[in-house]
């Protein structure tokens, strides 16, 4: 893992009148590195990455990304991340190749590499066969795998993704980190937020994030060992249902 820093935050806060969404946040998260916000819905995560992205203003603090400063270079910013939102963000009424064609377009892609990152996105999403097909009959793990795909279009060195496999079954879950752990090890820092417990475990590191506040902040077995939690175990089992049979 690169020591230099991808993204640099310095006590940020966000308030929406009264309420503070962002509590005087400051961390490092280094070039490479897979860093997960963790945490109950209304922690205050999705915001963050919204500011990180250039969406929102911060109310106060800084933050750079890409070596960037958020509130006054957003637009170069937005040039050098990939964002995936917490509710799926292409168009149902789009084929696969036209969300692709589209996205190509929106992210700039030079038009002489965007037949050879089109070929990227299907083979990583594992959708060629499929590229003539409306998105919506796409389950929701491959519809996932799609959207990755269009937010590396441009080859972004940061990766923003927020919630990215909310509503999707453990397996396509699990494929899903696959992809992200690829992107890492091609040298793409990748800034997830999850309330999934055992996606915490995937991350080099991670934030516990409450009600707008970092709680904690270290590696996962770091932060298991200080609150004294068992380890988690992985188990697989095989023909359950012919073992069921001979039991019966």
């Amino acid at each position: 893992m690169n020591t230099e820093n991808a993204v640099l935050i310095d006590d940020l806060v966000k308030r929406f009148g009264d309420f503070v969404a962002v509590d005087h946040i400051s961390l490092a998260v280094g070039k490479g590195e897979i860093f997960g916000f963790l945490g109950p819905n209304g922690a205050g995560k999705s915001t963050t990455i919204r500011m990180l992205c250039g969406l929102l203003t911060p109310t106060s603090g800084r933050a750079s990304v890409a070596g960037f400063d958020i509130a006054t270079q957003p637009e170069l910013i937005r040039q050098k991340i990939g964002y995936m939102s917490q509710k799926f963000s292409l168009y149902d009424d789009l084929t696969i190749e036209e969300n692709i064609d589209f996205f190509s377009g929106i992210y700039g892609v030079p038009r002489q590499k965007r037949p050879q990152r089109k070929d990227y996105v299907l083979d990583m999403a594992g959708i060629r066969d499929r590229r003539n097909s409306l998105t919506r009959v796409l389950s929701g793990g491959w519809k996932q795998r799609l959207a990755l795909g269009c937010a590396i279009l441009h080859e972004p060195p940061v990766l923003f993704l927020d919630e990215p496999t909310s509503g999707v079954d453990p397996i396509a879950r699990r494929s899903f980190w696959d992809l992200i752990y690829e992107l890492s090890e091609a040298g793409r820092t990748v800034f997830v937020s999850t309330h999934y417990m055992d996606e915490a475990e995937y991350c080099h590191r991670l934030a516990l994030m409450y009600k707008g506040r970092m709680i904690a902040l270290g590696a996962p077995a770091d932060l298991k060992s200080e609150s004294g939690l068992p380890s988690m175990e992985e188990v697989f089992v095989h023909r359950i249902e012919e073992e069921d049979r001979k039991a019966a």
